[in-house]
This record gives C-alpha cells, structure tokens and sequence, in this order.
C-alpha cells in the first residue's frame, strides 16, 4: 500500500524513486527536500520533472491528502514565555496538537501519538473526548517539522508527552524515534516517551526498541501520579487492570533489557496527592529503584476541579524526596496563559476552526 514519503528514510526513498521509474538520486533529493527545507507539497520540489509531479498529484496515497504528508495549521497560541501550541489538521478531517517549549539554548518538541486517547486520566482534557485513531509515522514526524517551521529553530529534544497514550501505537512511536534520529540529525537521548502505563507492553517496548533501532537510548517516562493503588486508580480509570505493583516490575525489567534508568512522572494536585505522607510513600515505593522523579505541578483543565498545588507544597515535597535519597526534580509550567494542558485547546476550538493555511 502506498504511504506519505514523510518518515521514509533516504534508502527507502531512492527505492520508491526507481520503483516509479526514476534514477535513484531523485530518492536522496526528495530526502533533501523533505528533512532539510521541510517541504509542503510536490510541486515545491522543483528538481523533480514537471511530468512526474503531475503524474503523482493525479495518485495520491492512501492515508494522506498528498504524497509528501504534511498536515494543515488550523491554529496557533503563543504564550508570553514564547511557548507555542499548535493546533493541526489532518487529511481526514480530525486535529492534534503539538507544542514548542523554548527555552535558554534549546527547543523541545511535545508531540502527540495519538488523535485524543483512550486512557480517559482525570487530570488531562485530552481524554476527555475519547481516542479517534492512532497517528502514522509522516503524521507525527510532522509534528516536529511544524514547530521548526514556526519558530524557526532547529528542535533539539523531542518529548512524546502530547495527546494519547504511545505504548498503543508503539510501532509508530518507534518509526519516528528512527526517522527524527537518522534523517533529522537527533540522538535518542534526546528523545523522552511518556506513558501512565499499558500491562505487558513495557517489556515489549524494550525489545521492540532495541531490534528496531539497535539499542534503547531514550528516556521513558512513566506516570505515577500516585503512591498507591488506591489513589492511582481514583486518577487513572485504567490502572484498575494494572496494579502498581506490576507496572514497577514491568519497569525493573525494562531497565534490566535496556540499562536505562527510568523517570517517574507525578503530577501534584493541590490537597489531594501532595502532602508529606505522599512524598513518604512515594520514596518507600522507588527504593532501591533506579530511578528519577519528575514534579508536575498541576495545569487546571475546566472539566475538573483539580486545584494547582501551591509553591509551598511543592518545595516541600521535593525536599522530602531529596531527604530520602530520591532523585528528584520539579518541572516548570510553561504557556499557562495559552491552554496549557494537553489538550484543551483542541478542546476548545476544535469544532469553529478554518485552517490558517493550507499546503502550498
């Protein structure tokens, strides 16, 4: 079946140049103008024959409104700090959205896997509408190449942190880690995947990891937001079917394939999970883990009531931590005047938008 040329790398392009009876070279020249000049259509690609772009235009691929597989801008929000949310659409007619984090010498990329997600967290707007579909690999590669086009820098980490949940789009997930470390210049360390957690799938990413892209250099995320099963579930509806327990010795065994550490990401909703017996709990919960702890303070969403932790209280659980020998860090809130959460502005616009411009 036919695909976007956006997530082929340059070896599978010069195969699909001469399989459409074209010299190999057009395949590195695509590569050349897909990765490096971020092309949105064909018709840009002024070194192909005019025949051959017409040719294409009139067969498209399935899966795509054309044969580069860009999405359309529908909306942007730009944030005081300079954080930019991006609301994209795809060719059949559904929107996500990617986010563009500045800051001192860097650019990180949150991208999403996923068009809305079926975790259906309490804290995240994003499941609040279910999950339409999986993303392809062009479509979230894209995400990527719409940030650097906006704001005009080259991104320097990527963060699959955005809407969905990845371990249930893990081939995917891994096609892009390929495509944004081999055809766009990225190192796997570079890269974080987040994920609350999927039973049997941990090990599965590990494995999957290391056939696919020779070894597991990225960081994986997982979402705690709890130190027991009990409150996990009252904030995670699917944690139900995987215990806490299970997900930590899914995650040792990840980090036994793998020799990576792991991050536990916990968000602290303000008089809910983030008083000083849940730092406790939490550390006697990690001991003897290898492991990092990453604070979210809380991004208020309208369809919850969730309350923002305040500093106080997030200073002293990171300090709870710290005095039990956690390895711990507190993540600053960025764009909060800018829909924030994951999510929300999706949420928001989704149905009265028009895109801001269509493929050229």
């Amino acid at each position: 079946m036919a695909a976007p040329l956006l997530g082929m790398g340059r070896s599978a392009l010069e195969q699909w140049a001469e399989q459409h009876g074209q010299a190999a070279f057009r395949g590195r020249q695509l590569h050349d103008w897909l990765y490096a000049k971020g092309v949105r259509s064909l018709d840009q690609v002024s070194v192909l024959p005019k025949a051959f772009r017409e040719q294409l235009a009139s067969q498209p691929p399935e899966g795509a409104a054309d044969w580069i597989g860009r999405s359309r801008e529908l909306h942007r929000s730009v944030a005081r700090d300079g954080t930019t949310k991006l609301l994209l659409g795809t060719h059949d007619r559904l929107s996500l959205e990617t986010v563009g984090i500045p800051a001192e010498g860097r650019l990180t990329v949150c991208v999403s896997s996923q068009v809305g997600c079926p975790m259906a967290c309490r804290f995240c707007a994003t499941g609040k509408g279910g999950l339409q579909r999986s993303l392809a690999v062009h479509e979230i590669v894209d995400q990527v190449l719409c940030v650097r086009e906006v704001m005009e820098q080259r991104p320097s980490h990527v963060v699959f942190m955005g809407m969905g949940e990845p371990l249930l789009n893990i081939e995917a997930v891994l096609a892009a880690i390929d495509c944004l470390c081999t055809d766009l210049g990225m190192a796997q360390r570079q890269i974080t995947v987040s994920t609350v957690g999927v039973a049997r799938t941990l090990p599965q990413l590990a494995e999957l990891a290391l056939q696919r892209l020779g070894r597991a250099q990225f960081t994986l995320a997982v979402s705690l937001h709890a130190p027991d099963q009990t409150l996990r579930e009252q904030l995670i509806p699917t944690a139900h079917a995987y215990p806490i327990e299970a997900l930590l010795e899914d995650c040792r065994r990840y980090v036994a394939l793998t020799g990576r550490r792991v991050s536990f990401e916990y968000i602290l909703l303000g008089g809910l999970n983030d008083q000083p017996r849940h730092a406790k709990a939490l550390a006697q919960l990690l001991r003897g883990f290898q492991s990092h702890v990453n604070l979210i303070p809380y991004n208020p969403i309208a369809e919850e009531e969730f309350q923002r932790p305040t500093p106080a209280a997030v200073d002293a659980f990171r300090l709870s931590l710290q005095d039990q020998h956690v390895a711990v860090s507190v993540r600053a809130s960025r764009g909060l005047d800018a829909d924030a959460a994951c999510g929300q502005l999706r949420r928001r616009l989704e149905s009265s938008l028009e895109p801001v411009h269509s493929p050229a």
